[in-house]
């Protein structure tokens, strides 16, 4: 057992409130029975839905004048960019 283990052991452990009872009974509510492996899991955490690139300044303000004058997010229109290309993939 490494430090942090035991210091995790070391945490008192209380009943669960109101709150945690009732987010419990959310997620119990939610549940489906789909079992999901570990191998699912990892796959799932690799595609995350979360993209970060670096582009050019220019590229960057080309994008962003864009997306205002079509009245959305600079995040919604490149969104609509990359789905509108990825026809060509």
């Amino acid at each position: 057992m490494n430090e942090f283990e035991k210091k995790l052991t070391m945490i008192e452990k209380e009943a669960p409130d109101g709150f945690d009872l009732a987010m419990l009974k959310k997620a119990k509510a939610e549940n489906d029975g789909t079992n999901y492996s570990f191998e699912d899991i990892e796959e799932m955490r690799e595609y995350n839905g979360v993209l970060s690139i670096r582009v050019p300044k220019e590229l960057h303000r080309a994008l962003v004048l864009h997306a205002k004058e079509n009245g959305v997010s600079l995040n919604q229109y490149v969104m609509y960019c990359l789905a509108k290309s990825n026809a060509n993939v």
